[in-house]
């Protein structure tokens, strides 16, 4: 299952996993976007709020009847607001990104977590951002949202082991997504070598980028790896 798996890394690191021969389901909130990706990826889709707690159930209750068992949650789904003075972010910004970002967990946990208990096993992924680790000026509220997903997923990880679930989370680098542009404000030249410049490989990271990191982190390779936060940033945060 991998929310916002309809564009950006979403997109990337679903078509990871079904190269590698997994069942996978598409959760986005535009329902249209997810069923054309998802038939060309071969996989199936499920138009999801990741906000809503009934929709949370439904793409639980959806994915049971589609799979019989989920082993792996990719909680992808993720928004920012436009860089600004964080007095000057508007309070619907704000619960916008705390309800996508945050909020989306905390349902996951709700409905997805009884299923992996009564399995006794299962890999849950959550993408956080280097924002978590290394905030950049103007991005408060995201990057407090993504502080947040790592605090949670170390937390979640410490608590479920013993139902033999691993939790771990990727903090990856500004990408060629569709969120890039709010990142910067504006995607000219100028702001694009600045962002460029705090990277020291040189580049921006890609779908493909995540879809190997997440694929690894959810696999049997990483059986002994749980409460991880991996940076995949090109050491932008050195």
């Amino acid at each position: 299952m991998v929310t916002g798996g309809a564009s950006g890394f979403g997109r990337g690191i679903a078509g990871k996993f079904l190269a590698e021969g997994a069942r996978v389901m598409i959760a986005d909130w535009n329902g249209d976007t997810a069923d054309t990706v998802a038939a060309e990826l071969g996989a199936l889709a499920c138009r999801c709020d990741v906000s809503k707690g009934a929709d949370m159930a439904d793409l639980a209750a959806t994915a049971t009847t589609a799979f019989g068992q989920i082993d792996i949650l990719v909680n992808n789904a993720g928004v920012t607001h436009l860089p600004g003075p964080m007095e000057d972010i508007g309070e619907d910004d704000f619960d916008r990104v705390m309800a996508v970002n945050c909020k989306s967990v905390f349902w996951a946990a709700q409905h997805f977590v009884p299923l992996m208990k009564a399995a006794g096993t299962g890999s849950i992924l959550n993408i956080a951002s280097t924002a978590a680790v290394s905030p950049r000026p103007r991005l408060s509220w995201y990057n407090a949202s993504k502080g947040w997903m790592n605090t949670a997923t170390k937390t979640m990880a410490v608590e479920l082991a013993p139902n033999g679930i691993r939790v771990n989370a990727l903090n990856p680098v500004a990408g060629e997504t569709p969120l890039l542009k709010s990142f910067m404000g504006e995607d000219t030249p100028e702001v694009r070598a600045k962002f460029l410049s705090t990277i020291p490989l040189g580049r921006f990271s890609t779908p493909e980028d995540m879809g190997n990191a997440a694929c690894f982190l959810c696999s049997d390779e990483a059986s002994m790896v749980t409460g991880v936060c991996l940076e995949v940033d090109g050491g932008r945060c050195i």
